[in-house]
């Protein structure tokens, strides 16, 4: 673990750093690079709606060309499935020696979309929070942790970048931690796909849909399977799992146990593992790319039809029923 006192800034102060992609993380990491003294520009298409905002925000707009030519650091922060044509189209052929290109997600990298010339430097700075949170929480004087890697080290000096630039976006207030391109994506998708995104959206769709078809109200099946996840979800946030154990009652805690063992062997365990050698294969990324090529034909179906699914019609319902102070309510 790293913090400001192992960083030295001087590594970028002088240096010229330009942030492709105004998105999320684009935002957030620009801003907060401006506001630590770092010359920053950002690097938008002609056709990007987020110019007005960018330029509102106190940053000179420039093309992809420009920004190869005058940026000692250029940081790629668009969609995944966007970086490959972005790189072979204006990066490759016209980048200097010795320059350096940022990742904030290793997915191009590790399943070799991109393949760099070995005159850079290649590095990982991989903030672990939405971009939203990486700005916020660098206002208030603090941070979040991210993750820095090492694919290419030309100059010899690309470890001390990495530092300074996480850093400079804050993570030196709370860690930085040392990882690779293949254990940072690999881990990434795995999380998002068996825990945090997959994993929690099938457990709530699985859990109300098995109440409503055995008759029981969806309303209620609504509050028990999704609107409570809530009040767990902070209690292991805080404090771990077993802090949430120790804050509900016995009844849940014995239930808790429970169904726990069938579930983690029998179950979860095994997909879970099946997850995970879908990612390390490459399965999932050749998929991936591959509904890109087709204008995402299944993503915009699954959208669609998840979207549309009694679960959400029963939220937007019930969720205007609450009055959440100063929280945007989304139907």
């Amino acid at each position: 673990m790293f913090y400001d006192k192992d960083c030295d800034i001087n590594f970028i102060k002088n240096k010229i750093v330009t942030v492709i992609g105004y998105g999320s993380q684009g935002h957030a990491q620009a801003k907060n690079l401006k506001d630590s003294g770092i010359k920053t520009f950002v690097c938008l298409k002609q056709t990007s709606k987020k110019i007005d905002i960018a330029i509102k925000d106190g940053f000179e707009v420039i093309g992809i060309e420009k920004a190869v030519s005058i940026s000692d650091i250029i940081v790629i922060l668009i969609p995944d499935e966007d970086q490959r044509n972005l790189y072979y189209s204006y990066i490759e052929n016209n980048i200097e020696n010795e320059k350096t290109i940022i990742f904030s997600h290793g997915f191009n990298i590790h399943y070799k979309q991109i393949i760099p010339q070995n005159n850079l430097n290649v590095i990982l700075v991989a903030p672990k929070a939405p971009g939203h949170t990486v700005r916020s929480t660098f206002c208030e004087g603090s941070g979040v942790p991210s993750l820095i890697g090492i694919y290419q080290d030309y100059n010899k000096s690309a470890f001390q970048i990495a530092l300074a630039y996480a850093m400079c976006i804050g993570s030196g207030r709370v860690g930085i931690i040392s990882t690779s391109f293949k254990e940072e994506t690999e881990t990434d998708l795995f999380g998002e796909q068996a825990v945090l995104c997959g994993g929690v959206s099938s457990l709530i769709i699985c859990g109300f849909e098995t109440l409503v078809e055995s008759g029981y109200s969806p309303d209620l099946a609504y509050f028990e399977c999704l609107h409570e996840m809530k009040l767990i979800v902070d209690l292991i946030y805080e404090g771990g799992i077993k802090n949430m154990r120790f804050s509900i009652s016995n009844t849940a805690e014995y239930g808790d146990y429970y169904v726990l063992n069938d579930f983690y062997y029998n179950i979860f365990k095994k997909k879970m593992k099946k997850i995970l050698k879908n990612i390390q294969n490459g399965n999932f990324s050749k998929d991936f790319l591959l509904d890109k090529k087709s204008n995402f034909i299944k993503l915009n179906l699954y959208k669609d039809y998840y979207s549309n699914h009694l679960i959400e019609i029963v939220g937007s319902k019930i969720r205007s029923l609450f009055n959440w102070k100063h929280k945007k309510i989304i139907n």
